[in-house]
Parts: C-alpha cells; sequence; structure tokens
C-alpha cells in the first residue's frame, strides 16, 4: 500500500542531460531536484526519476510494451491540462490520444509522449477511479 511519505523511483537511461532537463523541466512541467554531471533527478509528480547519462543504454526502436512509465491522474481535468501543455509545448506524441476499453468498467482516456532519449511516458485518466489498480 502506497504511503505518502514514500515515493517511487525509477531511473531511465538519457543521451543528454540537458535535453532530458528541456524535456521534463522547461516543457514537461516537472521540478528539477538535483543536477549532477551525470544525471539529474527529478520530481515527477511527486515520485523520483532519475535520468542517467549513458547515450550507449538508448533503446533505439522503442515500442511501448513492456517498457514505459507515466502518471494515472486521478481527476480528468488534470489530464485534459496535460494534452493541452503537451500541445503547445510541441512535445511528440509516441501515440496521440485515444480511449481504450471504451464501455468497460476499466475505460480510460490515454496517450503517450516520448522523451528525446526514446524513453515513452503515458499519461491516463481512469472513467472509474477504483479502476486506477
Amino acid at each position: 500500500m502506497r504511503d505518502s511519505k514514500n515515493v517511487f523511483h525509477l531511473a531511465i537511461p538519457c543521451d543528454s542531460l540537458t535535453k532530458a532537463e528541456d524535456f521534463y523541466v522547461e516543457k514537461l512541467g516537472v521540478r528539477l531536484a538535483r543536477k549532477y554531471d551525470d544525471r539529474i533527478t527529478l520530481d515527477f509528480f511527486g515520485d523520483q526519476v532519475v535520468c542517467h547519462l549513458c547515450p550507449e543504454k538508448i533503446d533505439s526502436h522503442p515500442e511501448i510494451y513492456p517498457r514505459h512509465f507515466g502518471v494515472t491522474f486521478k481527476d480528468k481535468n488534470d489530464f485534459d491540462a496535460m494534452i493541452k501543455k503537451a500541445n503547445e509545448k510541441g512535445l511528440k506524441y509516441f501515440k496521440d490520444p485515444f480511449v481504450r476499453f471504451e464501455g468497460k468498467n476499466e475505460e480510460h482516456h490515454t496517450f503517450f509522449l516520448i522523451d528525446p532519449s526514446n524513453n515513452i511516458i503515458e499519461f491516463k485518466y481512469y472513467r472509474d477511479a477504483k479502476m486506477m489498480y
């Protein structure tokens, strides 16, 4: 069970800390927590994402499955605001917004972005909040 005093941690590869910082901080709007010569640490919607500089580990042909990460919004307005931000900032969609499992309990709105190092980020909103987990 998640406790608000704990945070989830995810480490991802990047080929340029400058590009990663521009994408996540300047365009996506997450907070830069720390910056080192070989990584940046981000407050990614309350959890910790660390972009490690390792250009040799970049996936040149990324696919959504099995590797992506992201945020599930509880509020539809937050989800819609993220789409608006992505469009205003000219972020690259890996998969445009769509509805998955339409008409079923697990129906959700979703879209995927891709960062400058080919990491895929999903944003989604479930019509029924009980289906978030």
